[in-house]
């Protein structure tokens, strides 16, 4: 008898375990980030982390990935849930064009991060002093798929030098950096958040110096692009000895339209931007209720972000 009741209370144990667990994640979902020496993956674990707290049975996992074109692919192929992205590549996913054969009907803006700049990072004893000089040099363009990669291209396009024109180097920009720093490679570029700490990493261990896009490539990158131009100050950096022309573009979430229903995508955004002052990163900074439409032109919204940016007045 002992035996039998010992057996039942077993199984009764399991079973409410087994409930309170299926209760805690009633839904888990995916955020696509990039890899994990540039902003997107540490910056978007921590959102995850925030979010998920934040909204019962809600488990969303930060995934390190190619990034942008890689994360719209994924949303789009109902491999992803939510991703981080440039948002030029997300405008290109929804008439597609750029590197979409196709357009990607299903997903949605969440809301902008941080705005995202483009560092072209090289050494000082490199002999490098303009993105011209990268003809014949081993460049780390960025992972495929990568926003960083598109803007890399369209750069190296716009002061003359085309694919073959140099040795190309697909890589994340934590590793990249461990190259230039090895000496393995030339240049690197990174769109990134400012600062950024793998450069500034990067500069403990190596002179470094960032190149200028200027004169008619910029204009050429202006004319033919969303990207809009941005001077990096001075004192962004240490190493920096006057202020650096570049190209800017917005880090922006969005959300897959078959596995987020209205609800979910309105707790997202809601529990993002009023819960941001709890995300530690650098670039939270940004993630406030007074850029949240940023970087959303040409984007369908989400029908949750939509409610909520009409409920606070936004829309």
């Amino acid at each position: 008898m002992k035996k039998k009741m010992l057996i039942l209370f077993s199984l009764l144990l399991s079973i409410s375990l087994l409930l309170v667990a299926c209760g805690d994640t009633d839904t888990q979902l995916q955020l696509g980030t990039g890899s994990p020496g540039g902003t997107y993956y540490p910056l978007g674990t921590e959102i995850a982390n925030v979010v998920s707290a934040e909204i019962d049975g809600l488990s969303i996992s930060a995934v390190s990935s190619g990034a942008s074109v890689e994360n719209l692919s994924m949303i789009g192929q109902g491999e992803m849930d939510l991703g981080m992205t440039v948002h030029i590549p997300a405008q290109e996913a929804v008439n597609g064009e750029g590197a979409f054969e196709a357009p990607v009907e299903n997903f949605g803006f969440i809301g902008h991060i941080y705005p995202e700049v483009m560092q072209v990072v090289t050494t000082k004893n490199s002999g490098i002093t303009s993105i011209a000089d990268l003809a014949g040099k081993r460049v780390a363009i960025g992972p495929a798929g990568s926003g960083t990669q598109a803007a890399a291209k369209l750069i190296l396009e716009a002061h003359g030098i085309q694919d073959g024109d140099y040795t190309e180097f697909a890589e994340g920009f934590g590793n990249a950096a461990g190259q230039l720093q090895d000496g393995n490679i030339d240049a690197l570029f990174g769109l990134l958040g400012l600062p950024a700490s793998a450069v500034t990493e990067l500069a403990l261990n190596r002179d470094i110096v960032i190149l200028n896009i200027e004169g008619e490539a910029l204009d050429y990158i202006l004319a033919n692009s969303e990207y809009g131009h941005l001077e990096i100050p001075a004192d962004a950096y240490d190493f920096l000895d006057a202020p650096v022309s570049t190209v800017t573009a917005y880090a922006v979430l969005v959300g897959s339209l078959d596995t987020i229903d209205e609800d979910l995508g309105y707790n997202i955004t809601k529990a993002m931007f009023e819960n941001a002052t709890n995300v530690t990163h650098d670039q939270a900074q940004h993630l406030t209720i007074e850029n949240a439409l940023n970087g959303s032109e040409g984007l369908p919204f989400h029908p949750g972000a939509e409610k909520y940016f009409k409920e606070i007045g936004l829309k």
